[in-house]
Formats: C-alpha cells, structure tokens, sequence
C-alpha cells in the first residue's frame, strides 16, 4: 500500500483538515508523512513546523519539507522524486479571479503529479 505521504498545506484552516486527513490515513497504513509548504522561508518554517507539532502524538513518523516557489511546482516536482506514494491537498488553492485565470494548486497538480493524490474536500 503506502509508504510515504506528502501533504501540502499553505497554513489556512482549510490546509489544515487536509493535514488532519494525512496523518489518518498515514496512521491507518503504517506510512511515514512529510508535511510540506512553498513560500518565503520565515514563513514556511513556521507552518510545517506548527502542523507537525499539532501531530506530535498521533503515532505517524513525521517529517517537514519546505521550498520557496510556486506551491504547485513544488509538490510535483518533490512527488517526483520517487519516495512518495500518495500525495495528500485541500481542494482548496487559490481564490478569487486569480483561481479561474491561473488554475487552482490543486487542478494544476492533480493533472501533473507522478503519483496518486487524495483532494480533501475542506469546505
């Protein structure tokens, strides 16, 4: 089955019942999880961090990863390089105008990623 996850999460509530659903699945299988964010270093820090830190006791080996660039980028390219099973995001990316011009991270990775990917439903 799994062996190793990945979730990405951008810190917002939403991103975090996304993480919620890692960390259950990761649980469920035996899987490690890599909790994972892209965006300015300060910041991105934080977020693993506070995430992995909400998950400290549930069991899972959890690792944090962060990149700064584009999220969506990011995921594909760290999915890429052949340790993760299953790749784990809110259905949620972008708002706004922005989302329908660009693309949300979800639709952009779901159509590029290399492996499986689980799109929470967050809202």
């Amino acid at each position: 089955m799994y062996r190793h996850l990945l979730v990405g999460t951008d810190g917002s509530k939403t991103a975090a019942i996304a993480v919620d659903r890692a960390v259950e699945v990761a649980r469920a299988v035996g899987a490690s999880l890599t909790i994972f964010t892209a965006g300015a270093p300060d910041r991105a820090t934080r977020v693993v961090e506070e995430e992995a830190a909400r998950h400290a006791g549930s069991g899972v080996k959890i690792d944090t990863e962060t990149v700064d660039g584009d999220a969506a980028s990011a995921l594909i390219d760290r999915a890429e390089r052949g340790d993760i099973d299953l790749l784990v995001m809110g259905n949620k990316g972008m708002t706004g105008a922005s989302r329908f011009l660009l693309g949300s991270v979800p639709n952009k990775v779901s159509h590029h990623a290399p492996v499986g990917v689980l799109i929470v439903r967050t809202t």
